[in-house]
């Protein structure tokens, strides 16, 4: 089981402190708001939408004048988070509602008793201003190949196949109409100009028919197409769930996961590169790697410290040790310790801020799960999982202690206890260097090897050393897989003798 690094969760009762807070930022919000309140809309819907308010609101603030606005719903929610980005963006900024079929394929997996399958999801597309980027995507599909292959398909010998295009102007215009070596103007005159017309007569991209009563016509060549245009419907860029070896690659365990093909789009279409682009509910990262990938500047946000630990872990896994220094050295990350002073503060401040210390060392620096009983916990404070086989199906377990108060080896015995208690392989023991006695040392030390493997199984490791980049040694391959789901952790009603046991 995996900690629930994903969760839509809406409180009833604190939207109703953000919706007063809305009543003097934007009076239009609070009303739309309010009146959907009052009507028979559930509760939890409502807190949802006045938090997201709040929340687009303030992403507008901030959003330059040639900056766009992509936001992803499913068909639940989307007419109603229309209207709140109208108010908010002004109805005439409104630029696409975008259909993205997800699911593609013919399998029934989606459908249900009552209903047909849902396929597609909105993605609702606004600018701030009229002085939006945006460049045109194109498809080069197998569609598209067949159209080409139907139609381009003359040559001149040299192996270039082109379409002959009709030259003639849609519509009237008189500085269009001209004579061209003898060949006479279509009725609203030619697509171009003289000067265009003679230039490319001289580069051969004119087609020129035998009757002079005839058409002159343009040559397309099929070499210089960009592909099919892309329009609002979106059925080329399939979800996550795809063929078995991509998608166990790729899936990071959070519901809302998005295929890194689609935000490749949106992120060329809206920005070019070294332009800043933002993710406020970044979840998993796959804007963030895109935008990477694509030489932009980024900032990603999000209330989770699983999520920050996957992102840093995904930016720089494709790398060796000294380019994941870099990388990392490039990385600003806020909201944790930088330095021990600041670790030891967070540790000592209140008991509020010891759990987010304990959550630090656990999730971001050790990449594991904190144990979601901050009280009674049965004696850890987190755990991890990690692969002892190439295909990972056999793995290891690691139960883990976050000390920042009294420490002696007393303590440290009564973790083994806990260790041994639950069956996990090994144990790992944080605390500050100061508080690291020789006894406690000796201690962990005779405890032993991990069994078939040359590895102690108590490890003592300080806030110090992490800062450090130092990190456990594990057995096996080392890589670990506490992040490969996010699902909920589902614990029965039955006691059992160890958290680690096989079931």
């Amino acid at each position: 089981a995996q900690k629930q690094a994903f969760a839509d969760t809406w409180s009833n009762v604190s939207y109703k402190d953000t919706l007063h807070e809305l009543n003097t930022l934007d009076l239009d919000l609070f009303k739309f708001l309010t009146a959907l309140d009052a009507i028979r809309l559930s509760k939890g819907a409502i807190a949802y939408l006045t938090t997201m308010a709040i929340r687009i609101l303030y992403m507008r603030k901030v959003l330059k004048d040639t900056g766009s606005f992509y936001l992803h719903c499913d068909s639940t929610m989307s007419h109603y988070l229309k209207i709140l980005c109208d108010l908010i963006f002004g109805e005439k900024n409104f630029k696409n509602d975008i259909v993205w079929k997800r699911k593609i394929g013919i399998g029934q997996s989606n459908q249900k008793s009552d209903r047909f399958g849902q396929q597609t999801d909105t993605v609702l597309f606004y600018s701030k201003t009229n002085k939006q980027v945006l460049n045109n995507q194109y498809v080069f599909d197998e569609e598209y190949q067949k159209y080409v292959n139907k139609y381009f398909k003359y040559d001149d010998g040299d192996g270039r196949k082109y379409w002959a295009d009709n030259l003639s102007s849609p519509s009237y215009r008189a500085n269009l109409v001209y004579e061209y070596k003898g060949y006479k103007p279509p009725k609203n005159g030619w697509a171009i100009s003289k000067e265009k017309m003679e230039l490319w007569d001289k580069q051969n991209r004119l087609v020129f028919p035998k009757s002079i009563d005839g058409m002159i016509k343009r040559k397309r060549y099929s070499d210089e197409l960009k592909g099919r245009l892309v329009q609002n419907l979106w059925d080329d860029v399939s979800g996550m769930g795809g063929f078995k070896k991509v998608r166990d690659d790729l899936l990071l365990g959070y519901q809302t996961q998005k295929p890194e093909a689609l935000l490749e789009r949106i992120i060329k279409a809206s920005t070019n590169e070294g332009d800043l682009v933002a993710d406020f509910f970044c979840g998993c990262g796959t804007t963030i790697a895109v935008a990477q990938k694509l030489n932009r500047q980024w900032l990603g946000a999000d209330i989770s410290h699983l999520a920050i630990r996957l992102i840093l872990d995904r930016l720089t896994k494709p790398y060796g040790e000294e380019e994941r220094k870099r990388i990392r050295a490039d990385i600003e990350v806020n909201g944790f310790p930088k330095d021990v002073a600041s670790a030891r503060e967070l540790a000592t401040r209140t008991d509020k801020h010891r759990v987010k210390f304990q959550d630090w060392v656990i999730e971001v620096m050790l990449g594991g799960v904190s144990n979601e009983k901050k009280t009674a916990d049965g004696g850890y404070d987190g755990y991890l999982i990690y692969p002892l086989s190439g295909d990972g199906k056999k793995k290891g377990t690691a139960i883990i202690e976050v000390k920042s108060g009294i420490v002696g080896i007393s303590v440290l015995k009564s973790f083994v206890e806990v260790v041994n208690k639950e069956k996990a392989d090994m144990g790992i023991f944080v605390c500050f260097d100061y508080q690291v006695t020789s006894g406690m040392s000796k201690y962990a030390r005779d405890a032993g090897y991990i069994p078939d493997f040359k590895v102690d199984r108590i490890q003592i490791i300080t806030v110090e050393d992490l800062l450090d980049g130092k990190t456990v040694r594990l057995p096996g391959l080392g890589e670990m897989l506490t992040f490969k789901s996010s699902t909920k952790r589902l614990d029965g009603e039955k006691e059992v003798e160890g958290l680690f046991d096989e079931k």
